[in-house]
């Protein structure tokens, strides 16, 4: 990575899980960022939530960790029928999402903004008087879930898993057993299209 030190604006731990799969020494720097928006696209959104959190993050860096670094944001949520489903709030409406996925496919986006010092596209930086680097980019995996009965749903809820995820599920967690098929990068159900992002860096 040209000797650059490697940050992940994000304290999800499946995204750590991910970055540390594939061989990749860094840091994380969790970002504060506001994450309200009036976005309604998928596609859209998770690119703007990214890049938020990633230049929330940048501008907490030195101007030597700045020069050093590679910074990397990411955003996911899952949607149908281009509805967005974020975490859920509680129980009740982890429920009410499952219900909603059940028996049919979904699409889950994630964003990710990376930023430094150095590189092919300027982006300036409305919180700074110097010029950063920006590359954004979103990758969209098809989840076909198969059928459930309330009690299936009702007992995956009782875990806990889906109460701190997009969509209310883990596809890494239990939530398996009800995954009918993906067609996409699975790494990306997951929190972070760690394949494309190593190719992008």
């Amino acid at each position: 990575m040209n000797n650059k030190k490697i940050i992940l604006a994000s304290g999800s731990p499946r995204r750590k899980e991910l970055l540390s799969q594939i061989g990749l020494s860094f840091t994380v720097r969790v970002s504060e960022a506001d994450e309200h928006t009036e976005e309604t696209k998928p596609e859209k959104l998770v690119c703007i939530l990214s890049e938020r959190k990633t230049l929330a993050v940048w501008d907490e860096l030195t101007e030597e960790e700045k020069k050093e670094s590679i910074l990397i944001g990411a955003d996911t949520v899952v949607a149908v029928d281009d509805r967005i489903l974020g975490k859920p709030a509680d129980e009740t409406e982890a429920f009410q999402m499952i219900k909603l996925l059940q028996g049919r496919s979904h699409q889950v986006y994630t964003g990710v903004t990376i930023l430094r010092q150095g590189g092919l596209q300027p982006f300036e930086d409305e919180t700074n008087t110097c010029s950063i680097q920006k590359k954004q980019f979103f990758e969209k995996t098809d989840v076909l879930v198969y059928p459930m009965s309330e009690e299936e749903i009702a007992a995956y809820v009782k875990t806990g898993e889906p109460l701190d995820k997009a969509g209310a599920y883990g596809i890494q967690g239990s939530f398996a057993a009800y995954i009918q098929g993906i067609n996409g990068d699975y790494s990306n159900v997951v929190g972070l299209p760690v394949g494309r992002l190593y190719h992008e860096i």
